[in-house]
């Protein structure tokens, strides 16, 4: 078991990492028993299925209200969040009751969104149980999803805490690791060349991954984060650099359909693409061909899907978060470990954008 602190502005709280960490869960909520007049759960289905019974058992909240909402980024719709807001109401939430997210990503981003609004403002904690969601736990960016772009509409309002019992990952699927291993990668490339060079040699398979490599990468990812976090609360400077391979990533997501290619998959193209990028633009030295052939050992897909049309690509990285004035900005590598913001115009990012499907088809 591991116990982090995250720093974020003026809040302070903790993240707990290990197997059986859900049996603190209770102990935390009791030390704030006076201060939570009711207890709201926001899962989604397919975790209601694998591990509600055994939260109910060992969380130890007793009586608490259960709000199950769609699968993966399905819950991140303006509906689902009416739903869910529409729920707190009829079971009398006030501005001292508690809402627990129980589930990965999407599900903390929407019930951390349902908190943050919910009468201006109420406490939540995460309860991860996914690897993806050891990045979109911590920091306190919660969203939901807009037609024209991924995470549009949301804020920043920080957990009461993290609690990231390893056991509940063991039900994932290849496809759910994949997709968070992804950040731990993107993590070890913007911070830490030694951390990056102990993922490749110590995973070099997502199905043969022991609760020991688990628990090292998950909490040094954590750590990364927070520290990004705890200098950067709102993103106005270095946070950005947590989008390393998102600016491409999330243009992926956003013209498949959101879900037909899972966020982590969709961020691995971005990150081979941002190397690349960053050869071509700062002169990073750095074997992008061994990284494909890792990526692609691990399983990963590693050309951007040729249905989609790159011109729409690069209208939408105009509307990612990080552009200003529909200028495109990248996050890019000058260095493993240090991270820089560029600009980026449309004629060289269409360039490169062809010189990457290039290189795909060559290795077909």
């Amino acid at each position: 078991m591991q116990q982090v602190k995250i720093h974020a502005g003026t809040k302070s709280y903790p993240a707990i990492i290990g197997s059986g960490a859900i049996d603190l869960l209770g102990e935390i909520i009791q030390k704030e028993a006076d201060k939570y007049s009711a207890v709201m759960l926001i899962t989604d289905e397919t975790v209601a299925k694998h591990h509600l019974s055994s939260f109910r058992e060992s969380s130890g909240l007793g009586r608490f209200i259960e709000k199950i909402v769609p699968s993966g980024e399905n819950a991140k719709t303006f509906d689902v969040y009416y739903d869910c807001l529409s729920s707190a109401l009829e079971n009398k939430l006030d501005r001292k009751s508690l809402i627990i997210s129980f589930g990965g990503g999407a599900v903390g981003d929407l019930a951390g969104f349902v908190a943050a609004t919910y009468m201006r403002g109420i406490r939540f904690i995460q309860v991860p149980t996914t690897i993806l969601a050891h990045d979109s736990a911590v920091g306190g960016k919660v969203a939901v999803n807009h037609q024209l772009g991924k995470n549009m509409i949301g804020a920043f309002h920080q957990p009461e805490a993290v609690i990231y019992d390893l056991d509940y990952l063991k039900t994932l699927p290849e496809q759910e690791v994949r997709s968070g291993f992804a950040e731990v990668i993107k993590h070890s490339l913007i911070s830490d060349e030694n951390f990056y060079s102990w993922l490749k040699s110590e995973i070099d398979s997502l199905n043969e991954i022991n609760d020991s490599q688990m628990l090292e990468f998950l909490t040094k990812g954590i750590l990364i984060k927070g520290s990004y976090v705890a200098e950067d609360e709102k993103e106005k400077g270095v946070r950005a650099f947590l989008n390393f391979g998102h600016t491409l990533g999330h243009a992926i997501e956003a013209e498949s359909g959101y879900g037909k290619v899972t966020h982590g998959e969709a961020v691995a193209i971005g990150i081979l693409f941002a190397l690349r990028l960053s050869k071509d633009l700062l002169g990073l030295d750095f074997d992008t061909a061994e990284f494909k052939l890792w990526l692609k050992k691990l399983g990963y897909d590693t050309g951007i899907p040729k249905e989609l049309q790159r011109e729409r690509l690069i209208e939408r990285m105009t509307q990612d978060k990080k552009a200003v004035s529909g200028t495109i900005r990248f996050v890019l590598l000058e260095k493993v470990g240090k991270p820089a913001l560029i600009e980026v115009d449309e004629k060289t990012l269409m360039m490169n954008l062809k010189k990457f499907d290039e290189g795909a088809e060559s290795d077909d």
